[in-house]
């Protein structure tokens, strides 16, 4: 493992929270959920080709689970990994927090500071059942997708605008149910910040990662026959 590969998740998951949530907490009633969708999938474009040869620019656990089960990470390095994930979304949301503050009677705290919650918390009211198998499909798409087109019989250097682009589509899809987490370390970020209910929700943005992850490198490893296709 490279030095170089922790601080590269470390600013990878900064930028793909500083991009995407920053969208949404500075300017989300202006670009609307259209606006901070794809803000999110050009921030994880972009650090994708900038640092993906660096450490593959996951830029979240779910997606370092992943590559553990399909043998291409260690059980520490998984560890190292999510670590400078966390750290990275944590660092950028207080940024995102000083910069929110800094205007005369902001409050985004208040507004919700793009954390993902479900019931009263969700753009569109949906319960927490929803909220979880939502999140639970979601989650297997992006980690399927990242999986699948970084195998070295994909065309890899393709690799970076297909796995972009699934995560806008997957926050179009999912923002009005969960505001969208698919990520651990992006839900983490801003609930250090919220507190409350954002820190009380969060069980769902983690639980629901597990098997999506675990589902998602099986269906790479097993592909489907090429007479049933």
């Amino acid at each position: 493992m490279r030095r170089a590969a922790y601080p590269a998740e470390f600013l990878g998951t900064f930028v793909l929270v500083l991009g995407g949530c920053g969208s949404a907490i500075l300017a989300g009633d202006r670009i609307g959920f259209l606006g901070v969708a794809f803000a999110f999938g050009l921030s994880l474009l972009a650090m994708a080709y900038a640092l993906g040869h660096l450490s593959g620019c996951h830029g979240n656990p779910a997606v370092s689970l992943g590559a553990v089960l399909a043998g291409r990470l260690t059980w520490r390095e998984f560890g190292g990994y999510v670590g400078a994930q966390v750290l990275g979304a944590v660092v950028a949301s207080w940024l995102l927090y000083f910069v929110a503050t800094s205007h005369a009677g902001a409050d985004p705290v208040a507004a919700g500071f793009a954390a993902n919650g479900y019931g009263p918390h969700s753009p569109g009211g949906f319960d927490a059942g929803g909220a979880f198998v939502l999140e639970v499909v979601l989650t297997f798409v992006l980690v399927f997708t990242v999986l699948a087109t970084t195998n070295p019989q994909a065309p890899v250097a393709l690799a970076g605008i297909a796995i972009g682009l699934v995560l806008t589509l997957i926050y179009l899809v999912g923002i009005p149910v969960t505001n969208t987490s698919v990520n651990p370390a992006r839900s983490t970020g801003p609930a250090t910040v919220g507190g409350g209910w954002a820190l009380a929700q969060f069980w769902s943005a983690t639980v629901a990662r597990t098997t999506p992850s675990s589902s998602g490198t099986w269906a790479t490893r097993h592909p489907a026959h090429p007479e049933e296709e």
